[in-house]
């Protein structure tokens, strides 16, 4: 107590709190209790604060606070909002494990017409492919996960509907032009059950449909056996098996098909 009574000078508070906060074994302790926590014990990585849920953003705000002396409060912190994301993922709003379809997209060639007409047709293209696909990817059941530079990754809940907004955004891409340039769009299907971290999703089944996007031809939409034993027999889609195919990365033994509206 001070001497009139009252309650210790901020300043004195504030070096206690700090030593209390930078404890090696209070640190230590609370990283241990957060192992014994549901969720993602190391949530406040880079990785797992992208996104717009709720813990993301709070979570980038006490990162940010904290960017200059991390400690047991900061883990503290990220412990109730650890918590909070693994019940929101164990209430299926995360997602988690449940089984998705994977869209990769992107244009044919983009590279190299762009080093020929410059970064403001670029540009323009890009934007205008933008308004041309996504909303096909939305319509249908589709959440955009990421951009990525002339392509998009999508999720989907419904293999069917993944593969029409596909063949939807490659028909959409045909009736943009840029100075006489029209560009390809490609896709890549699979379905798996990738992880969720942040606002992305990570792991093998991301990898395959990546790879199984590379290998399209222009205006092509590939699908991985993953996906034709889901849409197999199915009106609205005639399959054609690829048997030339191999991507770095892919397993072995990968099959993949050409989709094409029947």
């Amino acid at each position: 107590m001070s001497e009139d009574g009252d309650s210790p000078a901020p300043g004195r508070l504030a070096r206690l709190v700090k030593r209390i906060d930078n404890d090696p074994r209070l640190l230590e302790l609370v990283r241990f209790g957060r192992s014994r926590l549901p969720g993602d014990e190391r949530y406040g990585d880079p990785l797992s604060l992208t996104g717009d849920q709720a813990p993301a953003v709070l979570g980038r705000r006490l990162s940010a606070l904290t960017s200059e002396r991390p400690g047991a409060l900061r883990e503290l912190g990220m412990s109730a909002l650890q918590v909070w994301q693994g019940i929101s993922e164990a209430q299926g709003r995360g997602r988690g494990d449940e089984e998705l379809t994977i869209v990769f997209t992107d244009l044919a060639e983009f590279s190299s017409w762009a080093l020929d007409a410059g970064d403001t047709q670029a540009l323009q293209l890009l934007r205008d492919v933008g308004e041309a696909v996504e909303p096909e990817i939305c319509s249908r059941g589709g959440t955009i996960v990421k951009r990525l530079g002339d392509g998009l990754m999508a999720v989907f809940d419904d293999p069917e509907q993944a593969i029409e907004a596909a063949h939807a955004a490659a028909r959409a891409v045909e009736s943009v032009e840029i100075d006489g340039h029209r560009p390809r769009l490609r896709a890549g299907v699979h379905t798996g059950r990738p992880r969720r971290l942040g606002g992305d999703y990570f792991g093998v089944d991301v990898n395959v449909a990546a790879r199984v996007a590379e290998a399209a031809g222009a205006g092509e939409v590939l699908i991985s056996d993953a996906v034709h034993s889901k849409v197999d027999g199915r009106e609205g889609v005639q399959l054609k098996r690829r048997w030339r195919f191999s991507a770095k990365g892919a397993p072995k033994g990968l099959k993949v098909y050409a989709a094409e509206p029947s």
